[in-house]
């Protein structure tokens, strides 16, 4: 929906009026409101009385004291020094203008950014159940701060032991009888089955029992998966280098060498 125009300046009070509003809302730097007010009139002269009047009286900072005040407060609220150049260059201050005023409040208010990491962490999060690692860096990340910061404030955090990864958290509900077999059903074998669960942090402790469980209801048959997987290639076994080829692409499909010997057999006499 587009915004209504707005009712164009007759007077330079009117000018002023406005400016005096925005101002009232919230700060705003001299390109901010020198943009609203050419909403407002396309007289120039007025826009720069009005600015310069405003600087004057002290209603208008500077850019650069607009970033101190701005730092002064982000500090205060916790907030990181990515986020607030981020948000001072969105507003158009200059990258200089914005490294000074860091520079100048982090040294007069001795703000210490592992320290101010560590105590919005433990503000936020009392503990980490019903969130995970990676929501908590993007949550830290997008406040401006960096990896060595949140590293630390984790670190020091009481309740660490509690924060898991998304993975981590899945693996926890994961039905281990159900992945093998959907990874089996997929046409690996044993070997990369088991590596696929471990990296995807799921408990294999009763991995030997629950394979062996399985292939006595026949469930998984190694064996015949092997020699399908084998079908599915056009590998010459006649051919030395070929069926090294197929010994190779079946051992790394997670097939052990009884049951890839046993495919290739079954293959010749066929």
């Amino acid at each position: 929906m587009q915004r209504p125009p707005l009712r164009q300046a007759k007077t330079i009070d009117n000018v002023f009026n406005s400016a005096y509003w925005h101002l009232g809302q919230q700060d705003f730097t001299i390109n901010e409101i020198r943009t609203k007010l050419e909403r407002k009139t396309d007289n120039q002269q007025w826009i720069d009385t009005v600015l310069a009047r405003l600087i004057e009286g002290g209603y208008l900072k500077s850019d650069f004291d607009f970033a101190v005040r701005y730092c002064e407060l982000a500090f205060s609220n916790e907030i990181g020094i990515g986020a607030i150049r981020r948000k001072l260059q969105l507003r158009g201050v200059s990258a200089t203008e914005i490294d000074t005023a860091i520079e100048q409040v982090m040294h007069e208010q001795t703000v210490d950014l592992f320290e101010l990491a560590t105590s919005r962490l433990l503000s936020r999060f009392e503990n980490f159940y019903g969130t995970n690692i990676e929501k908590v860096y993007s949550q830290m990340t997008t406040k401006g701060f960096s990896r060595a910061e949140i590293d630390h404030a984790l670190a020091q955090h009481p309740q660490r032991e509690t924060l898991r990864s998304k993975l981590a958290l899945k693996a926890d509900k994961a039905d281990l009888t159900t992945e093998i077999i959907k990874l089996f059903n997929k046409g690996k074998g044993k070997t990369l089955i088991l590596q696929e669960l471990k990296q995807r942090l799921i408990d294999v402790s009763d991995f030997e029992e629950t394979l062996y469980q399985l292939t006595l209801t026949e469930h998984v048959d190694f064996y015949q998966s092997c020699k399908n997987e084998l079908a599915k290639k056009r590998y010459n076994l006649a051919d030395y280098k070929e069926k090294s080829k197929a010994y190779a692409y079946l051992s790394r499909k997670g097939f052990g060498s009884d049951e890839i010997k046993e495919a290739m057999t079954l293959d010749d006499e066929s």
